[in-house]
């Protein structure tokens, strides 16, 4: 017991774990996903800058207003009694995401993602100011000069404006906006100020900077996404038995599906990408791809390549352009990776290739990792069907309640510390609140009467009671039920609450006690 354990230190080749994030420079691309994710860019931020500025029957068309406790939602106003309606919307996001993820993978990561929108808008401008792919690589590559100053200090100044516009609609929809813009900036308060300067500043951060480390380090969603996914789950993959060995090429070479080479097989396809992953070439080596490759079990070599002849190269030219598009830098043509969004960037410049060589399109696109391997692949399954209609009936059920909820709200409270009382004539009385709550957006008329079964005689004291509300104002009314002497007992009771200014009405049932007989 008292022999010592041999230890051998091993040198990492670095002298830090941690490893500095390379910039990634995307290169900009055309073609019907790239169409999509500009359109739902506009769509969504079109919806984001624009909506505070409607007006709605004389008001900010969405505000919420957290001081008054009021959240109007165009033609609806939501109080904290609503609650629910908040609870249940959550749960139609979450499904949503759920049922998305399993139909065709990541699509709100490529198309509605927050952090890819800002993003996308962040690139647009970068390249506006700084140039292609190229040239930025070569600006950020070269020494200060008063060009790369002039450009650098323009599109910064480009990006804090567009900061400071998104911090600003962001409060803007919690404090009136078109005060808020006639008080700027001085006469902000200092939560204001804070609020719009935090979220500037996380927006030029996160979209500037940050990018796909948000995607690959902060979000859980990449993490857990693997959990939702199955072999029918639409996902953006590259075709190794087609593509596979990669090598460029001189125009007039025909495409594998017209050659008698033909596909290869499974096993020597993935053992070719395997091979490529881990001896680049030099289009490799200048793409710089980055990712998390799964291809083979920790600790397994791989021998280089060997070199192939024109008719036994794949359709793939290794030209790159797939890695260069990659918002997140990686090749997808070492399989799935949890890096991946699934923008759909790869598949426009591949096909954009593979129709400037005469081959068919399609090389890289959405598969199912069942159709990859060969076997029967059903997009539609049950998963699929269960989640869509979950979405559909909570969707259909959330619209429903708060289409046809009442905007009118109460409660009877009863006067605790004393069970009744008698009045000098010699009637029992008990004494109630009542919690009235106007869930209109106009100020309305409401009246007050009560009924009971079993009691004759009982009626509120000074007949039945008229009160007005505010559009979303919470009344306490204080009322007094008052019965004959003869009374005795516990007796049901009903409170009526009518509105004068609608059609509204609801009943609370209550209790009115007596003597104990």
């Amino acid at each position: 017991m008292s022999r010592r354990i041999p230890l051998q230190v091993i040198q990492d080749e670095s002298d830090s774990y941690y490893v500095s994030e390379r910039k990634v420079y995307p290169r900009d691309v055309s073609g019907r996903f790239n169409r999509l994710r500009v359109a739902a860019v506009i769509w969504l931020l079109g919806m984001f800058y624009l909506f505070p500025w409607l007006s709605w029957q004389g008001r900010q068309a969405v505000l919420l207003d957290l001081p008054a406790r009021k959240f109007y939602v165009f033609g609806w106003l939501f109080l904290p009694q609503d609650f629910l309606f908040l609870s249940v919307l959550l749960i139609i996001a979450a499904l949503a995401l759920f049922f998305f993820t399993a139909l065709a993978g990541r699509l709100f990561c490529g198309y509605a993602c927050p952090q890819t929108v800002w993003t996308e808008v962040s690139l647009w401008i970068e390249r506006w100011f700084e140039g292609d792919r190229n040239k930025r690589i070569k600006l950020d590559a070269g020494p200060w000069t008063r060009e790369k100053i002039l450009r650098k200090s323009s599109r910064h100044a480009a990006w804090a404006l567009f900061s400071l516009w998104t911090g600003f609609t962001f409060v803007g929809y919690f404090s009136p906006i078109g005060d808020l813009a006639r008080r700027m900036p001085f006469g902000w308060g200092s939560w204001e100020t804070f609020w719009i300067l935090f979220y500037a500043f996380a927006t030029w951060g996160n979209a500037g900077f940050l990018r796909q480390q948000v995607c690959k380090y902060m979000c859980p969603y990449a993490r857990f996404q693997s959990a939702m996914f199955d072999r029918n789950t639409l996902i953006i993959a590259y075709d190794p038995m087609r593509g596979e060995p990669r090598g460029p090429r001189k125009r007039g070479l025909q495409s594998v599906l017209e050659r008698a080479r033909g596909l290869l097989d499974k096993v020597t396809a993935y053992d070719y990408v395997f091979r490529a992953s881990q001896h680049p070439s030099a289009a490799d080596h200048r793409a710089q791809a980055g990712g998390t490759i799964a291809l083979a079990g920790i600790g397994d070599a791989a021998e280089p390549l060997p070199t192939f002849t024109l008719e036994q190269l794949g359709d793939c030219v290794d030209c790159t352009i797939c890695v260069q598009v990659c918002p997140t830098g990686i090749d997808i043509r070492n399989g799935l990776q949890y890096e991946c969004i699934a923008c759909g960037a790869c598949i426009d410049a591949c096909d954009e290739v593979m129709g400037k060589v005469g081959y068919p399109k399609g090389l890289i696109h959405y598969s199912t990792q069942n159709q990859i391997d060969g076997k029967p692949g059903k997009v539609l399954r049950p998963r699929v069907f269960v989640y869509g209609a979950l979405l559909l009936a909570l969707m259909g059920g959330w619209l429903y309640g708060v289409t046809h909820r009442s905007p009118l709200m109460a409660e009877v409270l009863r006067d605790r510390n004393v069970m009744y009382s008698e009045t000098p004539d010699g009637n029992i009385q008990n004494a109630y609140t009542l919690k009235l709550v106007n869930k209109a957006q106009q100020p309305h008329r409401f009246v007050i009467d009560v009924t009971s079964k079993d009691v004759s005689g009982i009626s509120l004291n000074g007949g039945p009671k008229s009160v007005s509300a505010e559009s979303g104002e919470v009344l306490s009314v204080p009322v007094t039920v008052v019965s004959t002497s003869d009374v005795s007992g516990r007796h049901e009771v009903a409170f009526h609450v009518r509105d004068l200014d609608g059609d509204a009405s609801v009943t609370i049932n209550s209790s009115f006690f007596g003597p104990l007989p």
